[in-house]
């Protein structure tokens, strides 16, 4: 079994298998630390020590002297229930993104979106005096921000791609994204308000991400479009250049558009190979 899961998360080469296990083997040793403490001397201080020593803190001082957290925290999860639907959107969502964009752009936005949440929430909890006694001891744990940046981003990638959810059947990624965001806006000032608040520095993080490899090939498009050529002979090259910068986007938005409409499994063997090139891009 040990070799089974060595193979799947270590050497496989899935990001996304790696980020799990990750979480999940976190998740484990703390907990069962936490149960031998309980057996042994009746109370868990050790293991209570590392939650606070990784986890982010609200108070600007106490962040100072410990500023892994924003990075430590997104590795971290509070109960069982925690850790099951946050690692179940990741999983179901991420290998959607991992499909179009590739794994290092996986691990690349999930950093990105919980350091994002990690801002936010720290940023609110010093600005609004909502937070202003909480402050002083409150922390957060998760990979919440991190999984709904990922959430978001393919959200915005792919509005319309379709997924089937229990009791609902079939729903629109876009449906999906605006019900946590809106969910998220509405509790920042209920009981788990830290955590709510960092979800929408993720989801934040996740728009901007998209919006940003979108807006950099457009800049590129645009740049080779207007630039003035020199010599005839420039002029040629960057036309044969544009024309093929133009049908490969068209191309993939196709294959895109076909993915929305059928699904993945609905593409030819040279349409994922394509689709998979232009991911590594």
């Amino acid at each position: 079994m040990w070799e089974e899961i060595r193979t799947q998360v270590f050497r496989s080469g899935n990001r996304l298998n790696l980020l799990i296990g990750i979480n999940v083997l976190v998740f484990l040793f703390l907990s069962l630390l936490g149960v031998i403490e309980m057996l042994t001397t009746r109370n868990a201080a050790i293991t209570l020590t590392l939650n606070d020593f990784l986890a982010v803190p609200s108070y600007l001082p106490k962040l100072l002297i410990r500023f892994w957290t924003p990075l430590t925290y997104m590795f971290l999860h509070d109960g069982f229930f925690h850790i099951l639907f946050n690692m179940l959107w990741f999983y179901w969502l991420g290998s959607i993104f991992q499909e179009y964009l590739g794994g290092k752009k996986l691990v690349d936005l999930y950093i990105i979106g919980g350091l994002a949440g990690a801002f936010l929430y720290v940023s609110f909890y010093n600005i609004f005096p909502l937070f202003a006694e909480a402050k002083f001891g409150s922390t957060t744990v998760g990979a919440s921000a991190a999984v709904m940046a990922i959430i978001v981003a393919t959200a915005t990638l792919l509005p319309d791609y379709t997924i089937q959810l229990l009791f609902l059947g079939s729903v629109k990624l876009k449906w999906i994204a605006l019900f946590y965001v809106l969910f998220d806006l509405i509790s920042i000032t209920g009981p788990n308000a830290g955590g709510e608040i960092s979800h929408i520095g993720g989801a934040i993080a996740g728009f901007f991400y998209i919006k940003h490899i979108q807006g950099s090939s457009m800049l590129g498009q645009a740049f080779q479009r207007f630039s003035k050529p020199k010599t005839l002979h420039i002029v040629s090259k960057n036309y044969a250049k544009n024309s093929t910068v133009r049908s490969k986007e068209e191309e993939i938005d196709s294959i895109l558009d076909k993915i929305s409409q059928s699904g993945y499994a609905s593409l030819t063997k040279k349409e994922k190979e394509t689709l998979f090139n232009a991911s590594k891009e």
